[in-house]
């Protein structure tokens, strides 16, 4: 592999990375599913992913299990093999939003809380509690609608596929 092609390769990792960082979620999770996603192999050994990253055995570990956890990966065995190897799960996106749609319904909930909490009271912040509660009704509204699109589209894109 071409020294460019890897630099341009660990860059990526390194974004998916920071991309998970910035959503409160470990660095070190997402270098691991940037990893996989581009890797030649479709599944890889701790010690693999601890090679490819520079990480050590010991946090790809804990990172691969909070991925399952997560639900993006899955852990396998080999006929043969006596150890563990790891793979992105296929159709994790759709289950993925689902859990969004989830946290978007306790989040509208808990706004209306706040908004049972300060109605008929002067209080700063009625306005940002009525406007999140809308936002989040309305994602709550949009998502259903968002998925069953999504699941169509991906349906007419694996007939075209075959």
């Amino acid at each position: 592999m071409s020294s460019n092609r890897q630099a341009e390769e660990q860059n990526y990792v390194e974004a998916v990375g920071i991309v998970f960082e910035q959503t409160g979620l470990p660095r070190m999770a997402g270098r691991i599913l940037g990893w996989l996603s581009i890797s030649d192999s479709p599944h890889q050994t701790t010690h693999e992913l601890a090679e490819a990253l520079m990480a050590s055995t010991g946090s790809i570990s804990t990172m691969t299990r909070f991925l399952i956890q997560l639900g993006l990966i899955e852990r396998m065995s080999l006929p043969g093999q006596r150890c563990d190897y790891f793979h992105i799960k296929l159709d994790t996106s759709c289950r993925m939003l689902k859990d969004s749609l989830a946290q978007t319904t306790a989040f509208r909930q808990l706004m209306e809380r706040g908004l049972e909490l300060t109605r008929g009271k002067a209080h700063a912040n009625h306005q940002w509690l009525e406007e999140m509660r809308n936002m989040y009704a309305f994602f709550e509204k949009e998502f259903p609608v968002m998925l069953e699109r999504w699941e169509k589209e991906r349906e007419v894109s694996k007939l075209k596929a075959r």
